[in-house]
């Protein structure tokens, strides 16, 4: 038996949303196919989290599987039908009576309550119940493909043509804007052939998207570090930066420490139906290097006058006894 989602993720049933997405995150990057070219056993695992992580980060999808499982994530799964299913049997399958049950207090008919799914003679099939029909055409099975996008592709959205092995013509595909690591675009229609006349299943795209070599995403916000000179920290500046969309100029404030983080609103990843995230700027101070000794001898007589300015007890909440 497959290990359950929060064994994947390696985190207790009971974790918090906050948790299950800093324990995917952190695999997600560990196990990246760009991480790990060749290992088929990070690949592996590395699909196992993006599942995991599709269903536990879904609040709904979370209820559902804590409830019933893998199983209810089954296209076409009924929870009350679910439910009601899991009574009759606590009922030795003889059917519902009394006040809580049904009008009169009769025995339920199986067909009543499963629109024929279940096969009197035999056993009830779970799965035929509430996943799939026994009878009329089925649906094919859903497909699934891997896609790896550019980091900036992924945050503006494209239109790619993709090519299935087993089809002969193209398929267009629509990436939304924001799309993220792990992120499931469905295409209708463009899966597996039905096994008796009926639709064709879905087309499912795992989306990968490459690392930037400037940002860092954390949902819909973009990370970005911007150097600066002591002297533009000292006496304050104006910086232009770059965002998806297009460079903007933002202010460093006198005095600015390393470190310092000035926050952008509306900068960040903008996706359907949701408020656009913002963009974080950390300044990081670039202490110079001398070039040569006749630099190294100037910088130092600057560094002595800048000594006067500095403060003497800066580290002074450091002297503390930790003990043995």
């Amino acid at each position: 038996m497959a290990d359950d989602f929060y064994s994947v993720l390696g985190v207790p049933k009971n974790a918090e949303a906050d948790a299950i997405k800093k324990a995917y995150r952190k695999l997600a990057r560990d196990l990246h196919p760009d991480k790990n070219p060749g290992n088929k056993d990070a690949e592996t695992r590395f699909k196992a989290v993006n599942r995991a992580y599709e269903t536990l980060h879904d609040p709904k999808k979370r209820a559902l599987y804590d409830e019933f499982g893998e199983e209810a994530l089954r296209e076409g799964f009924d929870a009350d039908k679910a439910r009601t299913y899991r009574q009759w049997q606590s009922q030795g399958g003889n059917g519902f009576r009394g006040s809580g049950g049904f009008a009169g207090g009769r025995a339920v008919n199986l067909e009543d309550l499963f629109g024929g799914a279940y096969s009197a003679g035999g056993d009830a099939d779970f799965g035929d119940l509430f996943g799939r029909r026994r009878r009329g055409p089925m649906k094919g099975a859903d497909l699934e493909q891997e896609i790896t996008v550019d980091f900036d592709t992924a945050v503006r959205g494209t239109t790619l043509q993709l090519r299935r092995p087993d089809a002969q013509e193209a398929v267009t595909v629509r990436i939304p804007p924001g799309a993220d690591e792990g992120s499931r675009v469905r295409i209708p229609g463009q899966g597996g052939q039905s096994p008796n006349g009926g639709p064709s299943g879905d087309l499912v795209l795992v989306i990968h998207v490459r690392p930037h070599p400037l940002f860092k995403r954390e949902g819909d916000d973009l990370h970005l570090e911007v150097p600066i000179r002591v002297s533009e920290a000292v006496r304050g500046t104006k910086v232009k930066v770059p965002t998806f969309e297009g460079p903007i100029s933002v202010k460093v404030p006198p005095s600015t420490q390393s470190g310092t983080v000035l926050r952008v609103r509306g900068k960040g990843v903008s996706r359907k139906g949701r408020p656009q995230g913002d963009l974080y700027i950390r300044f990081m101070v670039h202490v110079p290097k001398p070039r040569n000794d006749r630099d190294a001898a100037d910088l130092g007589r600057v560094i002595d006058d800048l000594a006067r300015f500095e403060d003497p007890n800066l580290r002074q909440h450091l002297d503390v006894d930790l003990g043995q």
